[in-house]
């Protein structure tokens, strides 16, 4: 979430989608089916000295998803605003070799190719699931380990929540309420009841 999280607030600050925890979840998820549970793929066949066509943690080909983003008409605007914003020429060449190294672009690419999409995020795994295939198209789609990488990033997102919410400055007489809200969420986190 170091890096999602103020990557979607640029992309939100651009005029872009607003930042949800579902928005979240998919963008976690997504990263770790393309590049795997580690996340050290940054380019397709990672690590190799001939890298593959696909860049950055989401995957993108420059045929492919960042010709995509770049010229579709949900986002075209707002993918070359976050260009100038990371300066990078609106290319898609330049922006898919800048996806490589450039973690707020990717996740603002990442997020934008969800954003195209006119049917609102799906809520469940297997609607999530094809969500991804809809707009990735994966090449080898790994069915398999979806409903882990789900779970993983549901969990990683609840935890994110938690930390900012203990390390928010708490106002006057505030302390019992918010300390009774973070064991609650814990609880649920590790599988308590409430």
């Amino acid at each position: 979430m170091r890096v999602i999280d103020p990557a979607l607030l640029i992309l939100r600050d651009l005029g872009g989608p607003a930042i949800t925890a579902l928005a979240r979840q998919y963008l976690v998820a997504i990263a770790l089916q393309e590049s795997g549970p580690a996340l050290r793929a940054r380019y397709q066949h990672s690590p190799a000295t001939t890298p593959g066509p696909a860049r950055g943690f989401w995957q993108f080909e420059q045929g492919g998803g960042t010709a995509g983003v770049l010229n579709h008409a949900a986002c075209r605007t707002l993918a070359n605003l976050l260009c100038e914003h990371c300066i990078v020429v609106p290319a898609r060449a330049a922006v898919w070799r800048a996806l490589e190294g450039h973690d707020v672009l990717a996740v603002g690419f990442a997020r934008l190719l969800l954003w195209s999409d006119p049917r609102a995020l799906a809520t469940t795994e297997s609607g999530a699931w094809e969500y991804y295939l809809r707009n990735w198209a994966p090449g080898k789609p790994h069915p398999s380990v979806w409903p882990r990488n789900w779970r993983t990033a549901a969990a990683a997102v609840q935890a994110a929540d938690i930390i900012e919410e203990a390390e928010a400055p708490a106002a006057s007489g505030d302390f019992e309420d918010r300390l009774a809200r973070i064991e609650a969420k814990l609880d649920r986190l590790l599988g308590g009841s409430e």
